[in-house]
């Protein structure tokens, strides 16, 4: 929140520059999407990025971004239906729900939540956070939610509930994105969830000013897929 404040506050930011605000999960991804774009473009593009919960309501109140890109297809939505957007919600990828750990733990499933070697569970926000919505729909499903609820640390995000997994609990529901990157490769033991488990965590973006248009159209290209699924989502 501190870094979202510094971002608002700083005129020279975002002068001459388009910003865009970008679900948790896609932060693993976006530096190599920009790098990509930015081949045959030379546009300044500022990230901000926070739970689509909450990107959805600062822009409602009028937050300066051009772009969103959410983790669900509900928020993007809602703000078509607000009449605050250019466009219809664009599904860009499919995320993947997966439980990680540090240890050097066998997992097997869902169940393994239960293991008294996970006291703290970290999960993201099912509140704001599409992914801690799948966690929490997951455990629900499985009959485990009401039995693990008190080993829950809940985070404000996706992306804080990584953090938390490395950090500070001894277990965690992140996005599958997380484990492609470079400083993370090999480092976290997971196992993804069973899709049968949670609803599709169909991710849309929708266009809200016009000065991003053009990088827009670059996430729908071939290139951006596959930098999308060699961070682990599903594409089409």
């Amino acid at each position: 929140m501190r870094l979202l404040l510094i971002f608002f506050l700083s005129g020279v930011v975002f002068a001459n520059s388009i910003n865009i605000a970008v679900a948790a999960n896609v932060s693993y991804a976006i530096k190599e999407l920009i790098k990509e774009y930015n081949k045959k473009n030379s546009q300044n593009i500022n990230v901000v990025i926070g739970s689509s919960g909450k990107l959805s309501a600062q822009i409602e109140n009028g937050a300066p971004y051009s772009l969103f890109l959410s983790a669900n297809v509900k928020y993007p939505k809602y703000l078509y239906e607000k009449n605050i957007t250019k466009n219809k919600p664009k599904i860009y990828a499919q995320g993947v729900l997966v439980l990680a750990t540090t240890k050097k733990i066998k997992l097997n499933s869902i169940k393994d939540v239960l293991k008294d070697d996970f006291k703290k569970i970290a999960i993201a926000n099912y509140k704001t956070a599409p992914y801690g919505e799948a966690a929490k729909e997951a455990l629900i499903n499985s009959k485990l939610f009401k039995k693990i609820k008190s080993k829950l640390v809940v985070a404000q995000s996706v992306g804080q509930s990584l953090i938390y997994t490395l950090n500070a609990t001894d277990a965690g529901f992140v996005a599958k994105s997380a484990i492609f990157t470079p400083k993370l490769k090999g480092k976290l033991n997971y196992i993804e969830i069973d899709k049968n488990l949670y609803n599709p965590i169909n991710q849309a973006m929708v266009l809200l000013k016009d000065d991003a248009k053009d990088f827009y159209n670059f996430l729908q290209s071939k290139k951006a897929k596959k930098i999308l699924k060699n961070y682990g989502y599903i594409v089409n």
